[in-house]
């Protein structure tokens, strides 16, 4: 589903030819929307038969059989199509397109190691009170998630933001240069991906920086001014012309932290947020617990000022943003004898995020147990068992009575464990979710993280399954 205002036809045929260069065979049409998938087709999309393990032009018959308005393909399909000699080359013209036919739409991108997608619907919240708004949906944040998310930008949008991601350097740059965001965040900067950069971190800081590269003249850079690579950072920004904001906990930044105060209870579960924004105070509260909120809304406040959405806006939006699925979302899962508490992270892990979440359960009251089942971080190169046995301090720091491990990587942290905090070891999710299920008892918290790849998510489900739940 497309999160955006707009009742006028997204687009005709002839003007998806006038954008793409090619040629239309059969009847003209109207779109209304955008779609690369069968399975998420709303009628009246415009298909885009991409390539990929499965050629999109061998679902274009279904997908006209589901109500699509015509496709983009490359070779004669079944139905009304634009011809183009690259389906994926016709997206990303596209998406220019739209961004060209809105001259009026302030826009933002959001990259950074971890929090882009949590992050960057939090600010899409904000746009959405403040007029005609578009975003990324769900992690749409590579090199075709994001002219994807262009090419469904209605003509009269007023603000949108875009999530942008990488795995290589040189990934980030022609993605923003596509969006030509008038802010563009980075939420910080640490070792994920680093498999892929022979110079480690700093090669990620680099990526990251690419983002500038696509900023409008003039246009705001929001940077988190606690990160290592800040100073790396705001010189790439500066050399691109852009205006700095800043946040953190120190004194200078134009969003500084003061205080997160989480609370749990009958009453559901917020945190207070106290805060400097441009030197005056501010006090509000927001649906998220994790410690790491606290600088997470400092930067969507100074996206959306960017943005130029009222502060009222912006304030109201945090308070009622709740967390995404997978990304530290809760559950009360009803058992035997009572309930215990999942709090699913299960989409995606790393050294920062992984320190970052374990923080938060530590600093959680609970009259039952601290549990965490934790999957393989990916993409850490040579020094991913070392990143993995790292974990067993934050884990004591954190008072986490007993620890699950899944995965080749995992089992360096299970070693590094002391008796009395292993829980189970498995070489799969699949494995170690039923042992993490018989664990959990009445009171406990358990808590499930690891990378999207190495399938945490396995364990999150078979928890749920143990009762009905009940969303936090």
């Amino acid at each position: 589903m497309v999160r955006s205002l707009g009742a006028e036809p997204l687009w005709t045929s002839d003007e998806i030819v006038a954008a793409t260069g090619g040629k239309l065979v059969g009847r003209p049409f109207v779109a209304t929307g955008v779609s690369i998938d069968t399975r998420t087709l709303e009628p009246g999309d415009l298909f885009v038969a991409l390539g990929g393990v499965r050629d999109g032009h061998e679902f274009v018959e279904q997908a006209m059989a589901m109500g699509a308005a015509g496709a983009l393909a490359s070779r004669q399909v079944f139905g009304s199509a634009v011809m183009v000699p690259d389906p994926l080359a016709a997206l990303e013209k596209l998406g220019v397109a739209a961004r060209e036919r809105a001259p009026q739409a302030r826009r933002g991108a959001v990259t950074g190691s971890v929090g882009k997608t949590s992050v960057t619907q939090a600010v899409a919240a904000g746009l959405k009170l403040a007029g005609r708004w578009h975003s990324s949906v769900k992690s749409y944040n590579n090199h075709i998630g994001v002219p994807l998310t262009l090419a469904r930008m209605p003509r009269d949008t007023e603000r949108a933001v875009f999530e942008i991601g990488m795995n290589h350097a040189g990934e980030i740059a022609p993605l923003a240069r596509m969006v030509r965001p008038h802010a563009a965040l980075v939420t910080t900067v640490g070792p994920v991906h680093t498999e892929n950069f022979p110079d480690g971190e700093v090669g990620v800081a680099r990526a990251k920086a690419e983002v500038f590269e696509g900023l409008e003249p003039g246009g705001v850079a929001v940077l988190n001014a606690d990160n290592r690579w800040f100073d790396l950072l705001k010189a790439e920004a500066e050399k691109a012309g852009a205006q700095v904001r800043t946040f953190g906990t120190g004194e200078g930044c134009d969003a500084r932290l003061i205080d997160f105060q989480p609370t749990h209870g009958p009453g559901g579960d917020h945190a207070a947020v106290q805060a400097r924004f441009h030197g005056k105070g501010l006090d509000f509260p927001i649906l998220q617990t994790g410690q790491h909120w606290g600088l997470n809304s400092m930067a969507v406040l100074l996206m959306l000022e960017a943005l130029d959405v009222d502060l009222g806006d912006s304030l109201a939006a945090l308070g009622s943003f709740e967390p995404l699925e997978g990304r530290g979302a809760e559950t009360t899962v009803a058992v035997k004898g009572g309930a215990f508490t999942l709090i699913d992270e299960s989409y995606n892990a790393n050294p920062v995020s992984m320190a970052s979440a374990l923080a938060s359960l530590g600093a959680r009251k609970t009259a039952g147990r601290r549990i965490v089942a934790l999957t393989d971080m990916l993409e850490l190169g040579v020094e991913g068992a070392a990143f993995h046995a790292a974990l067993a301090a934050p884990l004591a720091d954190a008072k986490v009575d007993l620890v699950f491990c899944a995965g080749p990587l995992m089992k360096s942290l299970y070693d590094a464990l002391p008796s009395t905090r292993r829980g189970a070891y498995a070489e799969t999710a699949a494995e170690i979710a039923p042992l993490v299920a018989r664990a959990a008892e009445p009171g406990d918290l358990v808590m499930v993280k690891g990378s999207n790849g190495s399938k945490a998510g396995l364990i999150a489900q078979a928890l749920v399954a143990l009762g009905p739940g009940e969303r936090g």
